[in-house]
């Protein structure tokens, strides 16, 4: 049912009316998402603005804490730990020296392994090197 026009109360706006063109636009436009993500949101709490409004915060702020590790809570500790096949003594380490997001450790911990491999490749060259002049002095 198209939404009564006439009707301008603080009731009518604080409802969500999927059905207008123009009140998707605007809801999708103030809320900054899309209107499908819109329309979700409101299938999922209702037509409430306020409603929809918090549903959607939780959302962005769900999304924006995927990439970020919490180390006060220790099943992310283990999941990352895992996912970087560190422990989590190490994993602090990291975090501590990189920050919070998962990128930035998963940078800083390959430039580490880089190091590391760059270090045994020398150390490795010069006892060749040692070995091979003991040969040939002997």
């Amino acid at each position: 049912m198209a939404d009564n026009k006439a009707k301008r109360g603080g009731a009518d706006r604080a409802l969500i009316a999927l059905t207008e063109k123009y009140e998707v636009a605007y809801w999708s436009k103030k809320f900054k998402v899309t209107p499908a993500k819109l329309k979700y949101a409101v299938k999922k709490v209702g037509r409430s603005a306020k409603k929809v409004e918090a549903y959607i915060k939780l959302q962005k702020h769900r999304a924006s804490d995927k990439s970020r590790i919490a180390l006060s809570e220790a099943y992310e500790v283990r999941y990352w730990s895992k996912k970087f096949k560190i422990t989590p003594a190490k994993l602090k380490a990291a975090v501590a020296a990189a920050g919070h997001s998962s990128r930035k450790v998963e940078a800083y911990l390959a430039a580490r392994k880089a190091a590391k491999k760059k270090a045994a490749k020398k150390t490795t060259k010069k006892t060749t090197k040692k070995a091979a002049k003991r040969k040939s002095a002997a």
